[in-house]
């Protein structure tokens, strides 16, 4: 989504490196190009203005003038900055203090609400809580039906009393003014309350109608839902794609309902996206939740710190690590740290639950995208294709049992046995067994306290550049001629008592004694004060 914006704000500061000291025009030159990377990524210009405001306002002050590095400190003004119009802090739902939590969507039609809806079960329920979507979306074609199908994939129940508009003219009723009624939304949402409290559901998401623009009969009826239910939390839900519309969007919502948060959806589109970011700003909502996907799980908390670290192409590592602690089973964690510290070989067994691990946590791109500094590599990243790792899998699953735990005993008849069974050619499974080798290879020299084959050493660490043992010190040989060898040996004993005696202050063995480097005839005298205890004095 933000794309653009963090290939502008990278090169930007890109600029600034290796400088000592920034002059003001060096800020001034800065400002002007972040000013320009918001106004294309369509942040609001009222946003622009507040935001190089403040960062000129720092930039040019002590804060960079004193530091030692000028240019990461305009870096970290930027973030700073940037995670003040996202939100300043990271929002969820506040829960009522008598069951149930009365959550209402609201938004345009079309912006995601009731895809919305499931997701925001789905994340609830995992949270340990009973939800209960309520169908109150009368208007739209087939809308009831989209939430019974959204919420039987997140597992969430719907109540659903009215059908709706079904798309065909057996279900409309023909009012006096001849505008056509699909039942009462406000008296749906209403007994939609009083099931949830019935049925002992703890929180109650309510999905209504929207318009294809602003109009009084949308935001007459969002607002008798909202006099009827006294909702806890009213989530605006916002298409990220729309542009400038969504200020003005987010700015008739917010005087017409009141809206509590902002919920972005389609966040994994490719549009410019920074208007959706302005909303923060302009309404004085906070930005609660993301829909980064299709699908049910495709939903995350919006937290401002690392959606500014995103754009400026540092990484989402916290959000990364949630993710997996979801995914991977604490049980398969612990056995392989304990393969690893006993350097037992991994096996095909192990690298498919580690396959099915990461295909819990989603897209391996959008994991990727979370590490820092892999912006500058979005064209390698674009051009990953993700069915690599099925053809493995399915070469994987085409051994038997035996041949998973034993990749050694693979032979020829095996491997055509593999491809055959996987489709793919033997030389395919021929590269899988020499890379899985190596990575056998590569976790036992890491659990030695050595590196990575074919990587330098690193301090205090066995070298992995190195092939083979590394041979020892040899000595040096004695002289053949036995005058010569009497005349060392004779020297060596010399240099060795001459060892004992200056060491002998010292104490034995004393490290630097004898080898020159404290001399015998040292005069304490000479030493710092109190220095004599060392000495034995």
């Amino acid at each position: 989504m933000f794309t653009s914006l963090s290939d502008r704000l990278t090169a930007t500061f890109k600029n600034l490196r290796g400088k000592g000291r920034l002059t003001e025009h060096d800020v001034n030159s800065t400002i002007r190009d972040i000013r320009m990377a918001l106004l294309d990524a369509d942040v609001a210009l009222p946003v622009v203005k507040q935001f190089t405001a403040a960062v000129r306002e720092r930039a040019l002050g002590a804060e960079v003038s004193g530091a030692l590095n000028p240019a990461q400190q305009v870096v970290k003004i930027v973030n700073d900055e940037l995670v003040a119009i996202l939100g300043g802090q990271t929002r969820t739902i506040q829960l009522a203090k008598t069951p149930p939590t009365v959550i209402m969507l609201a938004g345009l039609q079309g912006s995601g609400k009731t895809t919305l809806a499931g997701k925001l079960g789905k994340w609830l329920k995992d949270q340990g809580h009973t939800p209960l979507l309520v169908a109150a979306d009368l208007q739209r074609p087939n809308a009831v039906t989209q939430l019974e199908v959204v919420g039987e994939r997140a597992g969430v129940p719907v109540f659903a009393p009215e059908r709706g508009n079904i798309g065909g003219h057996d279900a409309v009723l023909e009012s006096g003014e001849g505008t056509r009624s699909f039942g009462d939304p406000v008296s749906v949402s209403r007994a939609g309350l009083e099931a949830a409290r019935a049925r002992q559901h703890d929180v109650v998401i309510v999905d209504t109608a929207g318009r294809l623009a602003i109009d009084e009969n949308l935001m007459q009826q969002a607002a008798d839902i909202r006099a009827a239910i006294q909702p806890d939390e009213v989530l605006f839900v916002i298409d990220a794609m729309i542009g400038q519309a969504a200020v003005e969007t987010a700015q008739a919502f917010s005087e017409g309902v009141d809206f509590t948060g902002v919920v972005l959806s389609k966040l994994d589109g490719d549009a410019r996206g920074g208007a959706a970011l302005s909303v923060a700003s302009v309404t004085g909502r906070p930005i609660m939740f993301a829909s980064v996907g299709e699908g049910v799980k495709d939903f995350e908390v919006f937290h401002p710190d690392r959606m500014a670290s995103r754009i400026l192409d540092m990484g989402d590592v916290l959000t990364l690590i949630e993710q997996a602690e979801k995914a991977f089973d604490r049980s398969q964690a612990e056995e392989m740290q304990r393969k690893f510290l006993a350097e037992e070989d991994f096996t095909f067994d192990d690298f498919l639950n580690q396959m099915a691990a990461i295909k819990k946590m989603g897209s391996l791109k959008s994991m990727l995208g979370m590490m820092p500094g892999m912006g500058q590599m979005r064209a390698q990243l674009d051009n990953l294709d993700e069915r690599e790792f099925d053809r493995v899998e399915a070469m994987v699953r085409s051994m038997t049992p035996f041949e998973r735990t034993h990749p050694k005993q693979i032979n020829g008849s095996r491997r055509a046995r593999i491809a055959k069974g996987s489709g793919v050619t033997v030389s395919e499974v021929n590269g899988l067994l020499e890379r899985f080798t190596e990575a056998q290879k590569m976790m036992k020299s890491l659990a030695r306290g050595g590196g990575i084959p074919g990587m330098p050493g690193m301090p205090g660490m066995g070298g992995g550049g190195r092939k083979g043992k590394q041979q020892p010190q040899r000595k040096k040989s004695k002289s053949g001629n036995p005058a010569k060898r009497a005349a060392e040996e004779r020297a060596a004993a010399e240099k060795a008592q001459a060892a004992r005696a200056s060491g002998g202050a010292f104490g034995a063995g004393a490290p630097g004694a004898g080898d020159g480097g404290i001399p015998a005839d040292l005069d304490p005298a000479n030493l710092p004060k109190g220095f004599e205890k060392f000495l034995g004095r």
